[in-house]
């Protein structure tokens, strides 16, 4: 795994939606390496263990990268503090496996919640040969949708309780999806649940998937330990690390416990 330590410059500081905070940063050589589902550990002052965030999307030709988080706890809370101008802490990229994206042309890209950010990095790839969904509890919680529709992408927008977009879940409307279309590939990223389902509806239609789980991080690297999940390799049941492992994974390889 090839990453950086250093401390890099915010070029730009956005708040998306309530407690949502959007980063764009200055750090040509992160940039030059990061692939779509990798992330990055975030140093938050006072606090020894750092914080792990996906990134959205990367400009290689401007060397920056794109990361947006929702303040879950106290550390996120001192990364939100931080200003356009100011300096940040990062360990990065890190991920042994990102999304596997050039064997494909076509694909449906799913995101729920805040696991919809690493997606831009995905629909960017595939642009109008993509079909986006993405799902929220709410209109207040929606993130993204323009930066997807400028993609080229298909968009579909999900909310729980239908006060943006269509109301239900993304598993729905990709069950929809899948009856006009084919995709090459499935790509998703979210909460457990939802993952679970994606697969299921993935392997009812004989269509690939890739899944990026979140599990919580120690180190980010792979020393810890902290982030073990099941999975199935060679016919057999092991421990893999989100962190070293993963985040994505094949489908055929995640093991969800009940």
């Amino acid at each position: 795994m090839r990453y950086k330590q250093g401390n890099y410059l915010i070029l730009s500081k956005k708040t998306l939606a309530k407690e949502i905070y959007d980063l764009t940063i200055l750090c040509p050589e992160v940039a030059e390496a990061a692939k779509a589902g990798q992330f990055v550990n975030v140093k938050a002052d006072g606090f020894m263990l750092r914080r792990p965030i996906s990134i959205c999307s990367i400009d290689k030709a401007k060397g920056t990268i794109r990361i947006i988080f929702e303040v879950r706890g106290e550390g996120t809370k001192v990364m939100s503090q931080l200003s356009e101008g100011e300096m940040i802490d990062l360990v990065a990229p890190l991920g042994g496996r990102a999304f596997k994206l050039e064997q494909y042309d076509t694909a449906v890209i799913v995101g729920g919640g805040i696991g919809t950010p690493p997606m831009l990095a995905v629909a960017e790839k595939f642009g109008e040969k993509s079909t986006v969904i993405s799902g929220f509890r709410n209109a207040a919680a929606v993130i993204l949708q323009e930066d997807f529709s400028a993609t080229g992408a298909e968009t579909v927008l999900c909310t729980d309780d239908g006060s943006a977009g269509r109301k239900g879940f993304v598993t729905d409307a990709l069950k929809e999806v899948l009856q006009t279309k084919k995709p090459g590939v499935i790509y998703a990223c979210g909460p457990n649940i939802m993952l679970r389902r994606v697969i299921e509806i993935a392997n009812q239609n004989n269509i690939p998937c890739q899944v990026s789980l979140e599990e919580r991080m120690g180190c980010g690297v792979g020393a810890c330990l902290v982030c073990a999940c099941r999975t199935i390799r060679n016919g057999d049941e092991y421990y893999a690390h989100v962190c070293k492992d993963g985040p994505v994974f094949n489908a055929q390889e995640v093991i969800f416990d009940d």
